[in-house]
């Protein structure tokens, strides 16, 4: 079986099967659903060092990565491949686009490759409740716990996203700030932008401040994402106090677009991210950021896929705290 075979079963060039097996974003949502159909019908692997693993039947944990740009991903797969090294596992990285379906891809490299267990890097709660229950292996989902999930064989691993989302911002309110814009993912599509948009709102409650929904903005996690989401705003007329950035990469990328427009962080537009990346602390200014314990998460995701694959151990939730690290970002204002 090779990918002309796939083509010509899918009714699709070539070309478009390449990509679509790549996640290519250049792939219309349909393509992609009935060319990955025909692969799992069929079992081709479409990768070479798949094909390879196959053959060998490597012990593998396989790690699905949401999102090409996410640098907080990034750095927790360094750890992850480490730990799983360790522990004798070949650690299997496929990254894949923020508007695919994780949840297939994975029972279909199930079959492909039979990994002992799978490690979700971020993702879409309505794909894991809608084909969840087909995945084969023991899984941990990474950086996001969902209550409404319930799977035998899925664990989860993160912070509380609103619980943090909402100190993040009552930071901006508390420091006189009122005119906040929220920069982040779709909360439609995205569960943790979700819970920290739910944050956002429980912070203005809790300090007695009216929400205005016209307030948030929708952006990819990159730093491209952000500067042009923000950059069409502010040629608009709009002029933020404050900015709430839902990344730290969505943050570097919001302040980027401010100095194009000639306003300066913190005199003129103060920041907050989310995730505490290392390359936080060598902006000018240094960014205020909620930071996620990226190495705890990744340590706790690999212990607990191994004690379940090793041990039978049932699925458990983790929750760990964010600390809010204290940049130069934010400057103090008069309520107005």
């Amino acid at each position: 079986m090779t990918i002309k075979d796939i083509a010509e079963k899918s009714g699709y060039a070539v070309s478009t099967v390449s990509r679509a097996l790549n996640h290519h974003p250049d792939v219309s949502k349909q393509a992609k659903e009935e060319i990955w159909r025909v692969v799992e019908q069929t079992g081709f692997v479409p990768n070479a060092n798949a094909r390879k693993l196959k053959q060998t039947e490597t012990k593998s944990i396989l790690f699905l990565v949401k999102s090409t740009g996410n640098m907080f991903f990034d750095a927790m797969l360094v750890e992850l491949q480490s730990l799983a090294s360790a522990a004798g596992y070949e650690g299997v990285t496929q990254y894949l686009e923020e508007d695919d379906d994780e949840v297939l891809l994975a029972v279909q490299l199930c079959k492909a490759l039979r990994p002992k267990g799978i490690v979700f890097l971020g993702g879409n709660s309505e794909h894991f409740a809608q084909n969840f229950g087909r995945v084969t292996v023991p899984c941990v989902l990474a950086t996001m716990v969902d209550a409404s999930l319930r799977f035998e064989q899925l664990s989860m691993v993160g912070v509380n996203d609103c619980k943090a989302a909402c100190k993040a911002v009552e930071h901006l309110l508390d420091a006189g700030h009122r005119n906040l814009v929220i920069l982040g993912g779709d909360p439609k599509v995205s569960y943790p932008s979700s819970q920290r948009l739910r944050g956002c709102k429980m912070a203005f409650a809790n300090r007695g401040i009216q929400w205005k929904d016209e307030a948030c903005l929708t952006t990819s996690f990159s730093f491209a994402g952000a500067y042009n989401t923000l950059h069409q705003w502010l040629q608009q007329g709009h002029r933020p106090d404050a900015i709430f950035a839902m990344s730290d990469t969505t943050a570097i990328g919001a302040m980027r677009a401010l100095a194009d427009h000639g306003l300066r962080v913190p005199q003129d537009v103060s920041v907050v991210g989310f995730d505490g990346l290392e390359l936080s602390q060598f902006c000018t200014p240094r960014l205020c950021t909620m930071c996620q314990p990226a190495q705890r998460i990744a340590q706790e995701s690999i212990r607990l896929v191994l004690d379940c694959i090793q041990n039978q151990a049932p699925a458990q939730s983790v929750v760990l705290e964010a600390t809010l690290l204290e940049g130069e970002s934010v400057a103090m204002r008069a309520p107005c």
